[in-house]
Formats: structure tokens, C-alpha cells, sequence
């Protein structure tokens, strides 16, 4: 058997490209295969489907065929985010620019964990670490790490306060913060968080007052830019100014509403987010990345000394000194791939202007889906959208009934839309990122909730 081909070298191109032509028509006829934003039958119909296309794991002979039978079973068998009627969750649909460039990052492979092994890329990471770091932090010494997205982000920040406290700190956070933060809490040995009050899905400022002043030592107070469930924002500058009145660290999660941030329109939203010591972003959401696109923005750059390690193959000191960049302390991983290629050329590509005028798209189209529910006799909305989610709900439906639909929608694979229980009920949730969405696609996305809330609850489907 002849050595298979490599996807970089020399001769790397001339092998990948007739892969790539045979991925792309995989990547078309299993799009056409499924049909619409969800394959259809359910969990059990879709794991049939990969069965039969995967037969045995590992054969004892390969099969020269199988990137294009599995490509086309993947794409069969996928959520497509970006069909205009996929719309559950912050999962959105890849710009090509940046999904070519990763190509890129998968063929050479860089590892970001010493310079060696990514002499150029560790060079870019510092360039766009740093700009996007100055978009939250104008003032300072602020700089960024590349993470795997808002988990990670999030654990880093209770970290980084911890060691800057001395190994000692408690959070305090709102019922509606994300559930990586009291996670992170667990993970790092630290106190039980304080959880304060979110009337209306946001953090009350006024009882965030009062828990800051009846708790002593070390404080991180976490808030949030952009829920999970409906999209809102906590009122920062409140926040900043009670956390600053206390002496209290500030840390924001704005994992989601971070990418208002290139909006001239919509990043006054954010007032109040330079405030924050850490600040969590995610371009794999208003950014319009492949997974995984996060960073940790810090204020002061200092205070990631405390990530510093040691390893003698990676970072000896005497390598160090001679000039060449430590990576290691530049994350908690080590092997870790070269995600800021794919962000470089999307910002470099688009600029601050084309992607501002993305979210731009998004918002509107979420206040147009907010219209078209206000107006039907059928559905009743939430509230009106703060970034680009939409909460609604079948007039007079119970929570069941609700629940119902969503999986019917699923499971006839004809509309993906999420879930969200917020003020006691439950809601049903389209999160709208795909800049391509049309009007008739929103009202397309409306009359398949109504359809199907009525042959659930009617047994008919309307007209």
C-alpha cells in the first residue's frame, strides 16, 4: 500500500484539490438529500442513516470511497444553520471566506503552544488578540486570549480573579447568568455563588446593591451581555458603578452580545462593558465564524502572568531570553489549534463596516419576526428583541402544547426553532443569524409554528 497523501508539503495542494471538488459535491447532494434545515424522522431515523452509511468503523481494508459517502451522510444528516428556517440557538451559518481560510489552519496545523511549531501564527494571534482586545478595553494595558468559546472564557475569568485576589474569591451573578459560571465555580474549588435576583430575564441592579453590601471579601460580579434564552442585557453601567462603589471585580459574559460591538448602530447597547476586568466574546455567534472562534478580553494584560508556565520543550528560559515567544501561558490548553487565522481574515475581509452591517441585518430581521408574531391573532410575543431573539408563543397553548410543537417541527425536520422558560413559561425561540434571511422566510418560519400548533391541538392544518 502506498503512503496516502499529506495535506501540506508540496505536494499538499495537489492532493487536496480533487478531495475538495469530491467534499464539495458530497457537501451539495447531501444538502439536496435532506431538504430542508433538519433531517427528517427524529433522533432514531437519523442515527439509521449514519449507521448504514459508516457499516464497520474500522474495516481491515479502507475504503477509497468513504470521503464521499461519509461527507454526504454528515451533510444529510446535519442542521443546517444556514437554512433560513434553522433558527433554535447561537449557531450560526459560516461565512465561506472564513471557512476557506481554516482550511488553511487544518492543512498546515499549527499548534499554538510553542513558536516552533507556529512561528507565523502565533504572531497573528498576538495582532488580532490585541485589536479586539482595544475594541472592549480603548484605555490600559488590555489584551486577549483565543478560547473555545464562552465556557472556556468564562472559567478563565473566575480564574484570573481568584489568582489577582490572592487564591480567594466568591461570585456573585444573576439568576439568569450562564450556566458555565457557577460550573466554573465547582471546577475551581471556590465558594457557592450568590445568585441575585433577574426580574424580567435581567440582573437587578438594586439587589446586586444590596448583596455586595451584607458579603465581605474578595468579590467577582458577573454579568451578562446577551442571554441565552431571550438575548437581553443586564444594565452594565449600573453594574460597573455599584462594583466600582464596593470594590467588587466585574466581569461580563458577552459571549453573545459582544459583536455589537462592530455596529455603529447597536454598541452603544454596550455602554458600559469597558468597565468589566474580563470580558468574554464569541465570534462563533455575532461574528459569523466556524466553532470555535472565542476570546477572553482582559483590561489589564497583566494580570495574565498568572497563566505562566513552564516546560522546558516548549519554553525553556534560555529560549525565552534568546527571543523567542512564550505561547504557553496563552491559554490552559496545550496542543491548541490556529482558530485566530479564520477571525484575522474575516476582520481583514469584511472590516469593522461589512460586519457591522451584518448584525445590522440580524437585528432587523429579529424586529421584523417580533412584528409579524405582534400582529398574528395566533401567537403572543415575549417582548420586543434586544439583539436578535425572539420569544413567542401560541395564544392561550400550555407549556406541553408549546413544547409539542417545537418537537414536531423537529422531528418532520421542517423548522428548527429553540426553547426558552422565562417569567414561568415556556416560549418557544427563534435566534435569528443568518444575514440571508428574506421576509418570506420569517413568514415562512411563523406559519410552520401555526401550522403545527393546530394539528396538535386542532387536529387540522390551517390554509
Amino acid at each position: 500500500m502506498s503512503t496516502p497523501p499529506l495535506a501540506s508539503g508540496h505536494e499538499g495542494p495537489h492532493a487536496l484539490r480533487p478531495l475538495l471538488d469530491t467534499v464539495l459535491e458530497a457537501l451539495d447532494t447531501g444538502a439536496r438529500a435532506r431538504g430542508g434545515p433538519l433531517p427528517a424522522g427524529g433522533p432514531e431515523a437519523v442515527a439509521a442513516r449514519i449507521r448504514k452509511a459508516v457499516g464497520d468503523v474500522l474495516p481491515d481494508r479502507g475504503d477509497p470511497h468513504a470521503v464521499r459517502t461519509l461527507v454526504h451522510a454528515f451533510a444529510e444528516t446535519a442542521a443546517d444553520p444556514a437554512h433560513p428556517l434553522c433558527a433554535a440557538h447561537l449557531h450560526c451559518p459560516p461565512l465561506a471566506v472564513a471557512a476557506a481560510a481554516d482550511l488553511a489552519a487544518c492543512a498546515l496545523n499549527p499548534s499554538m503552544d510553542s513558536w516552533d511549531q507556529a512561528p507565523g501564527a502565533s504572531e497573528l494571534e498576538r495582532l488580532v488578540a490585541g485589536a479586539l482586545a482595544r475594541e472592549i478595553h480603548a484605555t490600559g494595558t488590555p489584551d486577549a486570549l483565543v478560547t473555545t468559546g464562552g465556557t472556556e472564557s468564562n472559567q478563565l475569568a473566575l480564574l484570573l480573579a481568584r489568582e489577582a485576589h490572592g487564591g480567594s474569591v466568591r461570585l456573585v451573578c444573576g439568576a439568569n447568568a450562564h450556566h458555565s459560571l457557577p460550573r466554573a465555580a465547582w471546577l475551581l474549588g471556590l465558594p457557592d455563588p450568590v445568585v441575585v435576583p433577574a426580574p424580567g430575564g435581567t440582573l437587578d441592579p438594586r439587589a446586586l446593591d444590596d448583596a455586595l453590601t451584607r458579603l465581605s471579601g474578595p468579590l467577582l460580579v458577573a454579568a451578562t451581555a446577551g442571554t441565552t434564552d431571550a438575548g437581553l442585557i443586564d444594565p452594565l453601567p449600573e453594574i460597573a458603578a455599584h462594583c466600582a462603589a464596593h470594590g467588587a471585580r466585574l466581569h461580563v459574559d458577552a459571549a453573545y452580545g459582544g459583536g455589537l460591538l462592530f455596529s455603529d448602530r447597536h454598541r452603544t447597547r454596550l455602554t458600559g462593558l469597558d468597565a468589566a476586568d474580563t470580558v468574554t466574546l464569541d465570534l462563533h455567534k455575532l461574528g459569523w465564524q466556524p466553532v470555535a472562534a472565542g476570546l477572553l478580553a482582559v483590561r489589564d494584560g497583566r494580570d495574565l502572568t498568572a497563566l505562566r508556565q513552564r516546560a522546558d520543550y516548549l519554553n525553556a528560559d534560555d529560549d525565552t531570553e534568546a527571543g523567542l515567544p512564550d505561547l504557553l501561558g496563552r491559554s490552559l490548553r496545550t496542543t491548541r489549534r490556529p482558530d485566530v487565522l479564520k477571525i484575522a481574515v474575516t476582520l481583514k475581509t469584511l472590516g469593522r463596516g461589512g460586519l457591522g452591517a451584518l448584525v445590522d441585518q440580524v437585528c432587523a430581521h429579529a424586529r421584523q419576526f417580533a412584528a409579524l408574531v405582534d400582529e398574528h391573532p395566533a401567537f403572543e410575543l415575549h417582548a420586543p428583541p434586544v439583539i436578535s431573539t425572539v420569544l413567542f408563543r401560541p395564544t392561550d397553548a400550555t407549556d406541553p402544547t408549546v413544547a409539542a410543537v417545537r418537537r414536531a417541527l423537529l422531528t418532520d425536520g421542517s423548522a428548527v426553532l429553540g426553547r426558552a422558560r422565562l417569567d414561568g413559561r415556556l416560549w418557544l425561540k427563534a435566534t435569528l443569524l443568518n444575514p440571508a434571511t428574506g421576509p418570506d422566510d420569517l413568514a415562512a418560519l411563523l406559519h410552520l409554528a401555526a401550522a403545527s400548533r393546530a394539528t396538535l391541538v386542532e387536529g387540522h392544518t390551517p390554509r
